[in-house]
C-alpha cells in the first residue's frame, strides 16, 4: 500500500522561507516521479512542481525563481524548499505520485504566509 506524508508546514511572514518534505512508503520510490499540488480556501487544488525519476524538474510559473523541488531516493523523500513566500503562497501543499494506475495522496500540511 502506498502511504505518503507530508511536513513541515507551518506560519511565515511575508519573504520568509519553508522547507516541505514527503516521505514515500508502499512503493520502489526511486522509480516514480513525485509531485507537490496545493489548494488555497475556495480554490481547486493546483499543480506546483514536479521532479521525475532522474531529477528533472518542472514548475509552475508563479513559483519559477523562489520554490525548488529535489528528492532523496535514499530517505524516499521529496522536498519543497520555498523561499520568498507570498500571502498567496498559503495553501495546504499535497505530495502525489501516480502508481499502478493510480495516483496516490497525502493528507497535506498547511502553509500560512501572514504578518
Amino acid at each position: 500500500q502506498v502511504h505518503l506524508v507530508e511536513r513541515g508546514g507551518d506560519l511565515v511572514q511575508p519573504g520568509g522561507s519553508l522547507r516541505l518534505a514527503c516521505v514515500a512508503s508502499g512503493l520502489t520510490f526511486r522509480r516514480y516521479a513525485m509531485s507537490w499540488y496545493r489548494q488555497a480556501p475556495e480554490k481547486e487544488r493546483e499543480y506546483v512542481a514536479s521532479i521525475s525519476a532522474v531529477g528533472s524538474t518542472n514548475y509552475t510559473d508563479s513559483v519559477k525563481g523562489r520554490f525548488t523541488i529535489s528528492r532523496d531516493n535514499v530517505r524516499n523523500t521529496v522536498y519543497l524548499q520555498m523561499n520568498s513566500l507570498k500571502p498567496e503562497d498559503t495553501a495546504v501543499y499535497y505530495c502525489k505520485v501516480s502508481y499502478a494506475t493510480r495516483n496516490y495522496w497525502g493528507r497535506g500540511t498547511q502553509v500560512i504566509v501572514s504578518s
